[in-house]
């Protein structure tokens, strides 16, 4: 049923409504607004008009935050590059600059049905054990032919330095640990100090996703690929941080997926494992993946930064769903002490 009220958690309905009717084809208003849970970035509404069309809406936190982690015109226009290739993403439909209609920019995209696996749970509900190893090869050659493209020819060449990657995640997620800590946590500074003393060269440069995950995908009834989603992170680098980040996501039966804070949908039966999903990977993309360690020492120590972030905004209420700032806390240390135990092993 259409909400009546004139704004819902981030939305001024009179002056989205306006817009949408007059920049989004064959849009209907009133429109009814519904936050998708799950977000612990940018803000994504699924909004419905009036003759039961879906589409989503994305626009930043409410609040302070950081803005180059949260421009969602410049997440419009890498779905929007990416359209013509085999990486599968949701139309880009139209995207807002002006702060006025809504206090922030926002993009609207096409709803795209299917599956978003958050735990074990519905992995088990939505595919059996041949779907689930299905959706496990769909990712790999999903995310292997994101960095077989090239950033120049999709018209992405300018979307990040190419060089340095690892420095620069280094540099810009302890930058944004300092800005909004509200204490002190010894294991990201020493792991930040044992990262940069190993940082790999970079043999390569792609797009990277810099989030790339499976509840961040949308998967088909047959386990494929049908979009992959929140792209808020992308940019140019090293593509085996979104492997090393892969791999900190990635939940075998039996192990506890609370440190990670995105669920257990992997630990299902029947998904490969952490070796046959780096198998597959090396061998779709042709990559030498011997630095592989260190991105996956970087992806605990970059989640502990990101979740430590998110804490603040959380505690700030600048976040639109429900967050145990408290269980939160402890995460970020189990992390960052992760993310240190895996640095003190590097050469």
């Amino acid at each position: 049923m259409h909400q009546a009220t004139r704004s819902i958690g981030g939305i001024d309905r009179e002056r989205v409504d306006a817009w949408l009717a007059e920049h989004v084809a064959h849009a209907v208003p009133p429109f009814s607004y519904r936050l998708i849970a799950g977000g612990r970035s940018n803000l994504t509404y699924q909004v419905a008009d009036a003759g039961g069309r879906r589409f989503v809406l994305r626009r930043p936190p409410r609040g302070n935050v950081l803005d180059s982690a949260h421009d969602v015109g410049r997440e419009h226009r890498i779905i929007s590059a990416l359209q013509s290739t085999r990486v599968p993403v949701a139309t880009a439909l139209a995207v807002c600059d002006d702060a006025a209609v809504n206090g922030a920019p926002f993009y609207v995209m096409a709803f795209v049905d299917g599956a978003v696996l958050r735990s074990e749970s519905d992995a088990e509900r939505s595919f059996d054990e041949a779907g689930r190893a299905a959706a496990g090869r769909s990712l790999v050659d999903v995310l292997a032919e994101l960095h077989g493209l090239d950033p120049d020819a999709v018209g992405l060449g300018t979307l990040g330095r190419r060089e340095g990657y690892a420095e620069r995640t280094l540099r810009r997620w302890y930058a944004q640990f300092q800005s909004s800590k509200e204490r002190d946590i010894p294991a990201i500074d020493e792991a930040h100090r044992l990262l940069a003393a190993n940082v790999p060269e970079q043999h390569r440069t792609s797009i990277v996703h810099g989030d790339y995950r499976i509840d961040n995908c949308i998967l088909g009834p047959d386990g494929s690929m049908r979009a992959v989603l929140d792209w808020e992170l992308c940019t140019l680098g090293d593509p085996l941080a979104d492997l090393g980040l892969l791999m900190v996501y990635w939940v075998e039966a039996g192990e506890d997926a609370s440190e990670v804070l995105t669920g257990s949908a992997t630990a299902a039966s029947g998904f490969p494992g952490r070796a046959a999903i780096v198998e597959r990977y090396a061998a779709r993309s042709g990559a030498d993946v011997s630095d592989l360690d260190f991105f996956v020492a970087l992806g605990y120590w970059k989640l502990a930064c990101v979740f430590e972030g998110i804490r603040a905004r959380y505690g700030a209420g600048v976040m639109g769903d429900d967050f145990s700032v408290e269980d939160s806390a402890r995460h970020v240390v189990s992390l960052a002490e992760t993310a240190l135990r895996l640095c003190e092993g590097l050469r």
